[in-house]
């Protein structure tokens, strides 16, 4: 089911019961006479993912956020209008870049890409100042959230583009940047990947361990996405405060590299930090291969090598180029029941006060029944008939991580005041 913008259905007073100690009285929201009481409930949440890939598609022509896009056309998830349907109030917009060489040129040079990503986020609210707000701080997030515009809070996945100057985290924390991952798919200078066979620095490097510490001084939530479980484990050893993953599965489900086991989850929920689960089929189940279909996808990327320099035009030939190739070779995906599955295990084990959503939209997330970010519904449907109260889901929709920053933004504040000890 779609819904309507929230703010022109939700009473101020029901928006104002969704406070952070909110309790189950939040199913009494009197729902309009459009509005069946589930839908009520949905819409009122504040609902933040905390891994939005969006921005790369920000600096594309073609893209419009305010604009309905088609999933299945273009392949985007992520927009304005779809937000609003699925009662997104926004979340963390990631600058994301991709990792070279471990060169102060390459570093340099990808730094500039991560400033433009940066910049591109701050463009969007600019153009857009009716329909999003940057939060600077938890608060923000709650306050915007329920105001009926859209929460932009950044994230940096991947701290390569760092190189080895820490100040630069300052620097990003200025332009908005809220939680910070010290690596992705490749071992970096700060820590080593879950993704790579061979480790360097067994773990958080010691430059890995002082970007921590910068990291905990000016109040960013760290996060351990992509790092390996020892890297993971020193991360919620050395930070002050707890740590997420911003977009991670559970591997008692699904073995896969990218995916935690039992024993780091209940480390991090010990220590008060919280999973996001993802929705990448990859990282869900093992997946058909489909040697035609990679074949024919790899010939096209030589054609169109780069989106980002392709005219408006171009960029349409390219898309009706692979929705042919999808017809003629459908993509394997994985279903709703395997998301739904990791995050139930991870409920089960550490408890709806350490567990959110990542699904990894714009970024490779989506799963049959959860295709875009108009199908938050489905989630909050199957966790309510599962017996799940209101407050838990706003817990697990927005909640938890936003006490994660709040617990940021405290220590931070303690060390200016002296009274961290």
């Amino acid at each position: 089911m779609k819904f309507p913008n929230k703010i022109s259905q939700i009473s101020l007073t029901a928006l104002a019961a969704l406070a952070l100690s909110a309790c189950e009285t939040t199913t009494t929201v009197d729902p309009t006479p459009m509005q069946s009481p589930f839908d009520a409930n949905h819409q009122a949440l504040v609902i933040l993912d905390t891994h939005l890939d969006t921005p790369a598609l920000l600096v594309q022509p073609w893209f419009d956020i305010t604009e309905r896009h088609d999933y299945f056309t273009d392949y985007t998830q992520v927009d304005l209008p779809r937000m609003d349907e699925g009662g997104l109030d926004g979340g963390f917009w990631v600058l994301y870049t991709p990792q070279g060489p471990l060169t102060e040129d390459a570093y340099e040079a990808t730094r500039d890409v991560a400033l433009l990503r940066a910049m591109s986020v701050q463009k969007m609210v600019a153009a857009n100042p009716e329909e999003f707000e940057i939060a600077k701080t938890a608060d923000d997030a709650w306050r915007i959230g329920r105001s009926g515009k859209k929460v932009v809070i950044m994230s940096i996945e991947n701290s390569y583009p760092l190189g080895t100057d820490l100040s630069l985290v300052e620097t990003f924390y200025k332009l908005g940047v809220r939680m910070i991952g010290p690596v992705h798919s490749r071992n970096n200078q700060f820590a080593d990947s879950a993704t790579e066979i061979e480790t360097v620095h067994d773990g958080l490097s010691p430059l890995g361990y002082e970007l921590v510490e910068e990291a905990n001084r000016l109040g960013m939530v760290v996060d351990g996405s992509h790092a390996s479980q020892k890297s993971l484990a020193d991360m919620i050893s050395a930070s002050k405060t707890p740590v997420v993953l911003s977009h991670s599965g559970t591997s008692a489900v699904y073995m896969h590299p990218r995916n935690i086991d039992d024993e780091h989850l209940k480390m991090l929920a010990d220590s008060g930090g919280v999973i996001q689960m993802n929705a990448l089929g990859a990282y869900l189940r093992e997946l058909p291969a489909n040697p035609e279909r990679t074949e024919e996808l790899m010939a096209l990327r030589q054609t169109y090598s780069n989106p980002g320099d392709m005219t408006s035009e171009q960029y349409d030939e390219y898309l009706a180029a692979r929705n042919e190739i999808d017809a003629k070779y459908p993509p394997a995906m994985a279903e709703f029941e395997d998301f739904y599955d990791q995050l139930t295990h991870a409920l089960r084990l550490i408890g709806p006060d350490h567990v959110g959503i990542g699904p990894d939209w714009d970024g490779g997330g989506g799963v049959i029944g959860l295709e875009d970010v108009s199908d938050y519904p489905a989630i909050t449907q199957r966790l309510r008939d599962d017996g799940y109260s209101w407050d838990d889901i706003q817990k697990i929709m927005g909640g938890n991580v936003l006490r994660l920053l709040a617990e940021a933004e405290a220590y931070a504040a303690s060390l200016k005041d002296g009274s961290e000890g």
